[in-house]
């Protein structure tokens, strides 16, 4: 259950750092080719989508976690059923302990082709330095978001690595 639920953040997560290591030099490139009016575009869309990721967090922090499930997107739906969400967040939460503090770390970009099992379409991370009660060092907190047909950011994922 735990695996279905991890299967797209990981999956995302992989992909990403997979990506990360052939693509630093590429991506400072693409970075410098921007114009200004494109690097604010995108550093508005991220602080719109940390803005989100808080909103679901604090839903996940509040028990809501069912709503969170409701309003994921169409690709996690498809990797996971509700009731198996439910249970695979609330057991992860339980295992780490309450939250003592929370601090975004970055945000990241991917673009799937459809390969290593992660559908096809473009996915941002938002991830955070999280300190739990029950362990001594922060960890990685992920929240996954999947540009939908409809060009609306939806949850594809959660996770705590």
């Amino acid at each position: 259950m735990i695996a279905r639920l991890l299967v797209c953040a990981l999956l995302i997560g992989v992909a990403s750092a997979a990506g990360a290591q052939d693509k630093p030099a590429q991506q400072q490139t693409a970075a410098k080719q921007m114009t200004p009016e494109q690097r604010a575009a995108i550093q508005k869309q991220n602080q719109v989508l940390v803005k989100y990721a808080d909103s679901i967090i604090a839903m996940i922090d509040n028990g809501q976690v069912g709503q969170v499930w409701d309003e994921a997107s169409e690709v996690a739906k498809k990797t996971v059923s509700r009731a198996d969400f439910v249970k695979a967040v609330e057991a992860q939460r339980a295992k780490f302990g309450s939250v003592t503090s929370r601090k975004v770390a970055n945000v990241t970009r991917t673009v799937s082709k459809g390969e290593r099992k992660l559908p096809a379409g473009y996915y941002v991370n938002v991830n955070y330095a999280t300190r739990f009660s029950k362990e001594t060092k922060p960890v990685l907190e992920k929240v996954s978001f999947h540009l939908d047909s409809d060009k609306k950011w939806r949850l594809s994922g959660y996770t705590i690595l």
